[in-house]
């Protein structure tokens, strides 16, 4: 675990951009649902693992796994580098098909870390990766966005700082995450560069790199050192990078290339095959963790061949799908075994977990993505996951983004953080004073212990309407949606930026002209 580094800035700054600006302004902040001086560090979680399979499942899954690895292999296309560093490994490499010798890939990845800091600009922002840690980060990787106005469309760079914007503002969210959306207004190849930038400026929660292309990696590593100094990026991890498998049993050349350019300069790839069961992957369970456990070996050891000792997740991202239409669907028994014995057999490999978020197929923030969403993310924390992506905003599968849904999602990562708190077993926890107080036949409403405790004693939902029906009607008869959209709307009205030193953003939009000047407009 990297320790005792504190990056760059001025720690006091960061704190005025939060917004510390007093007591009403705390209190206005609080009924619209919280803003950064309300904001939650990461969740260490105090409640037990739940664990669906026992010794002999986890030893079954295990042996399958390296027999898919020793007797099938895994293909790395259009990559010499890669299957030359595996044959000097020791693996059997015929043309793109990489076979590996039993315990290779275990063994390297013993110089894995089992635990890591990822470093935000602001100190008070970074998060722990492992452990008993879960941080929550947004959705990732929609094209097209769900608006305030009930729009669905096509996402804009607009789109994006809002939704880093409202991930800076979200007390629950831990992380600023990656591709928010996809901003399509921008060229293809030039908008990593406006949204690596915007994580960086509209943020100071720890944010993820680009990796769709190599030289896209190398733009967002070069666009870190400018932020916190080569030196610190050199001995410390900024970055945690998506790097999926191509399922099944694949690794492609821009998922490889990217992931060298992250091992290399010491930052996280999150090893993620990427799996809709019965199309990428066998209908049944223990099919689906067997392929994963492989393709997760095979590509997280590679990081190990590249840097020794260079950060890297156990990632899934499993979906079931129908099996009239071939749609994913969300929300289903079936990923969430896979989410709980994945979960598993990486603490069994000693490596930080990656999976889950608030999954659904609706296309619409309803009682559909509710229920989906809710059951995805319930599997997520109680198997104990470190990095959770796509914890806020998804709908329609992944194809959009939506404000209504993100901040909907909040409300309930709020909860999921309460319920990681655990028991209470303080003085205070165990209230016998309040039990004294009362005794028999009366009430604790107005007992000095209630008192004591009321602004604190339960999750809060800003959400959630618990008033009469008579009071409901008065009020508007407001939808969930429809709250969520008016705090949505102030939260980006009241936003205020971070605090950035004028000369790093003056270098950073420097890098970002050059880059750009240095290439035509390439939207393919």
């Amino acid at each position: 675990m990297l320790e005792g580094k504190q990056g760059p800035g001025d720690p006091a700054a960061s704190r005025r951009g939060r917004g510390e600006r007093g007591g009403a302004s705390a209190r206005r902040a609080a009924r619209s649902g919280g803003g950064p001086s309300l904001s939650l560090t990461y969740i260490k979680r105090k409640i037990p693992l739940y664990e669906v399979l026992n010794e002999e499942g986890l030893a079954i899954i295990e042996t399958n796994a390296d027999r898919v690895l020793a007797e099938i292999g895994i293909e790395f296309r259009d990559d010499p580098e890669a299957l030359a560093l595996w044959k000097d490994a020791g693996a059997d490499v015929q043309g793109e098909r990489v076979r590996f010798p039993k315990g290779l890939c275990r063994e390297l990845l013993k110089t894995a870390p089992p635990v890591f800091t990822q470093h935000a600009r602001n100190p008070e922002r970074s998060v722990q990766i492992g452990g008993d840690a879960t941080v929550f980060a947004p959705v990732y990787g929609p094209p097209f966005v769900r608006d305030l106005d009930g729009n669905r469309r096509y996402a804009t760079i607009e789109d994006f700082r809002n939704f880093v914007k409202l991930a800076y503002r979200a007390p629950s969210i831990h992380h600023s995450g990656g591709t928010v959306c996809e901003p399509v207004d921008i060229p293809v190849n030039k908008r990593h560069l406006d949204m690596i930038y915007s994580h960086m400026r509209y943020s100071d929660k720890p944010f993820m790199g680009s990796v769709t292309a190599p030289e896209r990696a190398e733009d967002t590593v070069e666009m870190c050192k400018i932020l916190f100094g080569a030196e610190f990026v050199a001995q410390n991890t900024v970055l945690v990078s998506l790097i999926n498998a191509n399922s099944p049993m694949t690794f492609d050349d821009t998922m490889l290339g990217a992931a060298k350019v992250y091992a290399r300069n010491n930052q996280a790839c999150i090893i993620t095959p990427f799996i809709l069961a019965g199309a990428m992957s066998p209908v049944t369970v223990a099919g689906t963790l067997t392929q994963v456990l492989a393709e997760v070996l095979a590509g997280a050891a590679f990081t190990q061949l590249v840097n020794p000792g260079a950060p890297v997740l156990m990632g899934t991202f499993a979906s079931s799908i129908s099996m009239q239409s071939g749609a994913p669907t969300f929300g289903t028994p079936e990923p969430s075994l896979v989410s709980y014995g994945a979960a598993q057999l990486a603490r069994r490999i000693g490596l930080p977990f990656r999976t889950g978020g608030s999954l659904c197929a609706s296309k619409l923030p309803d009682a559909q993505a509710a229920y989906e969403s809710a059951n995805t993310l319930n599997a997520t924390l109680l198997a104990g996951t470190n990095f959770v992506l796509h914890s806020a905003g998804w709908l329609e599968g992944g194809l959009a983004s939506c404000y209504e849904k993100f901040i909907m999602d909040v409300d309930q990562l709020g909860m999921a953080q309460k319920l990681a708190e655990g028991v209470d077993l303080s003085e205070n926890g165990q209230a016998m004073d309040a039990i004294a107080e009362v005794g028999p036949g009366s009430h604790y409403l107005g007992c000095a212990h209630t008192q004591a405790n009321f602004q604190t004693a339960f999750y809060r939902s800003n959400i959630a309407d618990n008033n009469s029906f008579e009071q409901w009607e008065s009020e508007g008869r407001k939808t969930a949606a429809q709250r969520a959209n008016e705090i949505a709307r102030n939260w980006l009205e009241s936003y205020e930026a971070p605090d950035l030193d004028p000369a790093i953003d003056e270098a950073l939009m420097g890098f970002i002209k050059k880059k750009k000047e240095s290439m035509p407009d390439a939207f393919t």
